[in-house]
């Protein structure tokens, strides 16, 4: 099978082209097999490119420890990357399904190749039931939560994927492997959470880490910048427009008045391989 790994700021991925490439019936243990770093090729997760009536491409995606995800802020944008370079769809404008919905993507193309992308991420999600958490109110916001012994107070953010949003005053001091596991699978988020912490540099800049969901600590998370951002707006402490500075390097987020997150971000080839199965 051949394959193609991809990265945005970081947050790597398997790519395979389901145009021309077969796939196993069961792409959750393939995903495990090929995202361990020592015996596989090594990844965040496996991403499907599929052909869809609903737009240009479809994004399936299934997590390193095999769960599937309904949306990737930065493995989307390397599906657009993907998309238009090699050929599947030679458009400056695309739509890509997700299993969150179809995403508007913007393609910022010099020479042939696909500089950086913005994302429409759609609206946040806000209201406890369809995130979903367990707490109660019509959102989630600055809400003190017990969680793994410790309170904690949460905002809590849907953007196609959970997300549980907490403000620190030093993101690089934390031990987010002992805490990150905490809120995971917490009792309080029925399908797992991605956990960002976020220091405010200004009301224009923050700084994240994120413990995703099947994934543990990754160096990016697209969905969980604009989640960031969002909860950042709704706490009083940012503008809708931000730069969000992530382990990998940074995105660009900006929320309009009651609409869309925008994500503006690049997306970068590693390299092409192929595997036998």
């Amino acid at each position: 099978m051949k394959f193609t790994k991809m990265q945005g700021i970081g947050n790597d991925y398997i790519y395979v082209n389901c145009f021309e490439e077969g796939v196993p019936d069961d792409p959750a243990t393939l995903s495990r097999r090929l995202s361990d770093r020592h015996f596989g090729v090594g990844s965040d997760g496996l991403i499907l490119i599929r052909p869809t009536e609903n737009g240009d491409a479809m994004m399936d995606l299934y997590n390193a420890d095999g769960s599937r995800a309904m949306m990737c802020g930065n493995g989307i944008r390397c599906v657009g990357r993907y998309v238009y370079e090699r050929g599947i769809a030679k458009k400056e404008t695309l739509r890509i399904d997700t299993l969150s919905g179809v995403k508007t993507l913007r393609l910022d193309v010099e020479g042939g190749l696909v500089r950086s992308i913005e994302v429409d991420m759609g609206a946040p999600i806000l209201e406890p039931a369809r995130i979903p958490v367990l707490l109660p109110g019509e959102r989630v916001v600055a809400v003190p939560a017990e969680i793994g012994g410790e309170r904690f107070s949460v905002t809590c953010v849907s953007m196609g994927n959970p997300h549980c949003v907490l403000f620190v005053d030093d993101a690089d001091a934390l031990d987010l492997p002992a805490i990150g596991p905490k809120f995971e699978w917490n009792p309080l988020f029925p399908e797992g959470v991605n956990t960002e912490f976020v220091e405010v540099i200004s009301r224009g800049e923050l700084k994240m880490r994120v413990w995703e969901r099947g994934s543990g600590e990754t160096w990016a998370c697209g969905t969980g910048a604009c989640a960031s951002l969002a909860a950042a707006v709704l706490c009083g402490y940012a503008d809708r427009s931000a730069v969000v500075h992530l382990r990998g390097g940074d995105l660009q987020i900006r929320w309009e008045e009651g609409g869309s997150v925008f994500m503006r971000g690049p997306a970068e080839f590693v390299f092409d391989g192929e595997i036998s199965l």
